[in-house]
């Protein structure tokens, strides 16, 4: 009977030693498969056919191109570089380079320019801002005389007299901070531009010239006042010519100023944000610039015609290839980061 017993633990010893292999032989699976899942994921995630590829490299070649062609009422500028920024579609680009401060980005120096790219920028790191001035590639071609800046709340006013990126010619300029140069590659401080912008020209900011005045008059505010000489570059909105506004010329005319400005200029909507718990797991774990989604939405993004057609509904857009969805309430002036996913674990769904 001994024996028995004795033969019957020893098969038991046998399975469990056969299972607990078995349990390793499958983590070890489990293990391999896992890599390999995240290995075809990543290359699927990468992947760009040869048509796609080739589009990109005549795109890069095009923007690239120095030449200048004029005619009777026709001037085509090529680019001088490309700007890589963390934006990849419109929808809430900064209005201003200074609201983005955090935020880095880059000027690639076009190398069929010059036969040294990186002596065009040689000493340029002498000063501490540029100015950058671009093209609205991206634009639809619906040029009107008026815009709707979002500060005016439905209100138009004269194209020149925004910063409207829907101009008869689509240029942008924006004043950045220099950060650091490396070969022909300069970064920078301050983004309100999509990915792949072209650059038409940088020029060194010199405070001199470029800001003389001493004094800004504001509608209903002391000539002394000091400002924010920030205006919205936002503009052209779903309106029909029917809606038209009263052009607003609320404008102080004052002798001691040396600078005059529209009051609604400086109206700035500083909103609250506020970042849920589930939001603040996610921006640590996706190691995401906390700070970068605060400053765009500190300034309120929306356009006249979504705050009025969606009533400070769910907003969402995309950073850095992240989708962020937050909720405005007008009423307390807040807005409340809701959710920060990446753009990949989105599609999985």
């Amino acid at each position: 009977m001994t024996n028995e017993i004795d033969k019957l633990k020893q098969q038991l010893k046998v399975a469990r030693d056969e299972i607990s292999n078995l349990r390793t032989q499958l983590n070890n699976l489990n293990h391999v498969h896992k890599k390999e899942f995240e290995a075809v994921r990543k290359l699927l995630k990468d992947f760009k056919c040869s048509a796609c590829l080739q589009e990109e490299e005549d795109h890069r070649k095009e923007v690239q191109k120095p030449t200048v062609a004029v005619t009777d009422d026709l001037i085509q500028f090529k680019s001088v570089g490309i700007i890589r920024t963390i934006f990849n579609e419109k929808r809430a680009i900064p209005r201003q380079a200074n609201i983005a401060e955090t935020i880095l980005s880059k000027i690639e120096i076009n190398k069929n320019l010059f036969s040294n790219p990186e002596h065009s920028i040689e000493n340029l790191n002498d000063f501490s801002h540029i100015w950058i001035i671009y093209n609205f590639h991206k634009n639809e071609s619906h040029v009107k005389p008026k815009v709707y800046p979002p500060r005016l709340d439905g209100k138009n006013i004269g194209v020149f007299a925004t910063r409207s990126p829907h101009r008869p010619n689509s240029i942008g300029m924006s004043l950045v901070k220099l950060d650091r140069m490396e070969g022909s590659t300069i970064y920078f401080y301050g983004t309100d531009m999509l990915d792949m912008t072209p650059v038409l020209d940088i020029k060194p900011y010199i405070p001199s010239y470029d800001s003389p005045q001493k004094n800004i008059s504001l509608c209903g505010s002391p000539s002394n006042t000091p400002i924010k000489t920030r205006e919205e570059p936002e503009g052209e909105e779903e309106h029909s010519e029917d809606n038209q506004a009263a052009t607003v010329n609320n404008v102080v005319h004052n002798d001691e100023s040396d600078v005059k400005v529209p009051k609604w200029v400086d109206d700035s909507r500083n909103l609250k944000v506020i970042f849920s718990d589930n939001a603040l797991q996610q921006i640590k774990a996706l190691n995401v610039n906390q700070k970068s989604i605060e400053e765009i939405l500190q300034s309120d993004p929306r356009s006249v015609y979504v705050r009025e057609k969606y009533l400070s509904q769910i907003y969402s857009f995309q950073i850095d290839g992240k989708n962020v969805i937050c909720r405005f309430d007008d009423k307390s002036e807040t807005v409340t980061v809701l959710q920060v996913r990446n753009l990949m674990d989105m599609s999985d769904e």
